[in-house]
């Protein structure tokens, strides 16, 4: 049973960088954006927020799905933004972790893995009757492969290249433009409560620069990739799509379906990534279709009130109602 698309929605996607917003009533659509959400304060009150911002520009809607990034059931209070929607005329509210919308985004309802990789990284295996969330735990405790995790490496590297601990690298002269004293680096971000954000800006010059050549970039973006990699597998055999050699338990040769895998997010961007992760994933899955699309997780935050009710990914969103 698929339950019926409402007629009008908003849609959100919060993120640690940036919280995405669509408004969506007919043909008509319009996007928006703000700072990202922050997960060291209450969630509530921020994404009420957004859907108060919502209703002041006059875009109400019969429904809102929210996806957001660090979610947990303890912080989640779906009556209390329901209350805020609702004054702007909304009937329905569903909210999920950021991997459901991500996943929603890049497959829709069905089965399969999403990785969705920008500041942090989660990814998330659907099987018939189960899911699997993999990382996702903050860049403290995990987020491996993620834009701060390369980041992170890309510092890492210049310090140790510094001390003489480490190979020479062209991701010096990118840092030092912004820290000319490397030495005084840690000082000043650790101070910085934007840090986060400015850690994982570095995934990008390692993008560039591994593409240019250098081997400790790439070296660092093949760790990443095999990581994100290791992740995919790992959420796909908890979820029994794939046995122990990492074919599809089904059979994929007999029914001719692949095990699908899917990545998404901003640090896609990086070619030299995206090629390494390919090749991780398959010496993991042989025979997966796996692929670095550009999804868009505000399609997924869209679909979130009217999935499926046989589908696994149902039980993991709160629904609420006016």
């Amino acid at each position: 049973m698929t339950t019926a698309a409402p007629r009008s929605i908003l849609a959100v996607d919060a993120g640690q960088s940036s919280i995405k917003i669509r408004h969506s009533t007919g043909g008509d659509v319009t996007d928006w954006s703000t700072s990202g959400i922050r997960t060291d304060i209450p969630l509530m009150p921020q994404l009420g927020a957004v859907l108060a911002d919502a209703g002041r520009r006059g875009l109400g809607a019969e429904a809102v799905g929210i996806g957001v990034s660090g979610l947990t059931a303890a912080a989640t209070d779906a009556e209390e933004l329901m209350s805020v929607a609702a004054r702007s005329g909304a009937r329905a509210l569903s909210i999920a972790h950021d991997s459901i919308t991500a996943f929603l985004g890049a497959l829709g309802d069905n089965r399969g893995a999403v990785v969705a990789v920008g500041t942090g990284v989660v990814t998330l295996a659907v099987g018939r009757t189960e899911i699997a969330r993999v990382d996702g735990w903050g860049y403290l405790l995990g987020d491996a492969g993620s834009g701060f995790w390369i980041g992170r490496a890309a510092l890492d590297a210049v310090l140790r290249a510094n001390d003489g601990r480490g190979p020479a690298t062209a991701l010096t002269d990118v840092v030092r433009a912004e820290f000319p004293v490397l030495e005084d680096a840690y000082i000043e971000l650790q101070a910085d409560q934007d840090r986060v954000r400015r850690v994982a800006a570095y995934a990008r010059t390692v993008a560039e620069v591994a593409a240019a050549g250098d081997e400790v970039a790439a070296a660092i973006s093949a760790a990443a990739a095999d990581e994100l990699a290791h992740s995919v597998a790992s959420g796909l055999r908890r979820v029994g799509e794939i046995g122990p050699d990492g074919r599809d338990r089904a059979g994929a040769g007999a029914s001719g379906e692949s095990v699908h895998v899917r990545a998404v997010g901003g640090a896609w961007g990086s070619v030299v990534l995206a090629d390494a992760f390919v090749d991780a994933v398959r010496r993991r899955l042989p025979g997966a279709d796996v692929r670095v699309v550009r999804a868009d997780p505000l399609d997924g935050a869209m679909l979130l009130p009217s999935v499926s009710h046989e589908s696994p990914l149902r039980a993991q969103a709160v629904h609420v109602t006016a």
